[in-house]
């Protein structure tokens, strides 16, 4: 990716931050609810019918349904599955899953995305670690998010975490190449993509109130992926497991400000 300017990414008012908090809190109760329900047993469709409710009693409504044609109110992705997944009434959840649930509100023509991932029961140490390790590269990747900083100086960090998180928790980590985070406003994907690796102190430059999404997706083996022919959901290449987590950010001179937080805040 080649950067030509230095341009700034605008920022977004305090009022307008708090817009963007309220939708992004009703994304956090909506992935609440969908963890409580997601039992082996049940179907992502089920945990899809979960969330939908939570938002639409909410006074939002879905972001992801309809968006560029995807049919759900929730991208249900279980286990070598990494983002996109189409919940079904056949994707029954099984004792030691791997779910990633991503999940996006908009209330007032602002909108709050995010994703978390999380065991069914109880998983594998291997798959444990990779999801812990997930997380906490996200962590790191937030801690950037401050003004000032260049768009790439998040990529590195992002990046840098991931080879501290392969000794930290002991697993081998795959950067899923081509997806990333991005810019969020009143539409779900503004500019720019905000990359999962890269050289620092390149790209635009963050603003006070500047918003993004930071989302890593690792994986236990390939950074390589493809699309099956659902034209949605994403796998990786060799099938191994893949982690994806996610939150609304905004860049402040408090420092990074987490606009759709999780109670307790995870």
């Amino acid at each position: 990716m080649v950067f030509r300017t230095r341009k700034k990414i605008p920022g977004k008012t305090p009022g307008e931050l708090d817009a963007m908090q309220a939708a992004g809190e009703i994304v956090g109760r909506a992935l609440q609810a969908v963890r409580e329900a997601a039992k082996p047993g049940v179907s992502t469709l089920e945990l899809d019918a979960v969330a939908e409710a939570v938002i639409r009693d909410a006074g939002a409504y879905p972001t992801f349904l309809g968006y560029e044609g995807f049919p759900a109110s929730i991208c249900a992705s279980v286990n070598e599955v990494i983002v996109h997944g189409i919940p079904s009434a056949e994707a029954v959840l099984g004792e030691g899953d791997l779910v990633s649930i991503d999940c996006g509100a908009t209330l007032d023509g602002w909108v709050g995305d995010s994703a978390w991932s999380f065991g069914v029961g109880e998983v594998a140490p291997e798959v444990e670690a990779l999801n812990d390790a997930t997380r906490w590269v996200m962590e790191q990747g937030i801690a950037a998010v401050v003004p000032g900083a260049r768009l790439t100086d998040i990529s590195h960090a992002l990046e840098t975490a991931t080879r501290q998180a392969e000794k930290r928790f002991g697993v081998p980590l795959g950067i899923v190449d081509g997806y990333g985070g991005h810019g969020i406003g009143r539409t779900m994907h503004e500019d720019p993509f905000l990359a999962n690796e890269g050289r620092p102190g390149r790209g635009p430059v963050l603003q006070e109130g500047t918003t993004l999404c930071v989302e890593p997706m690792l994986t236990l083996g390939t950074w390589e992926s493809k699309e099956l022919s659902d034209g949605w959901t994403v796998v990786t290449a060799d099938a191994s497991w893949a982690s994806h987590w996610e939150h609304t950010v905004a860049a402040t001179s408090r420092g990074p400000r987490i606009l759709t937080p999780r109670s307790p805040r995870r």
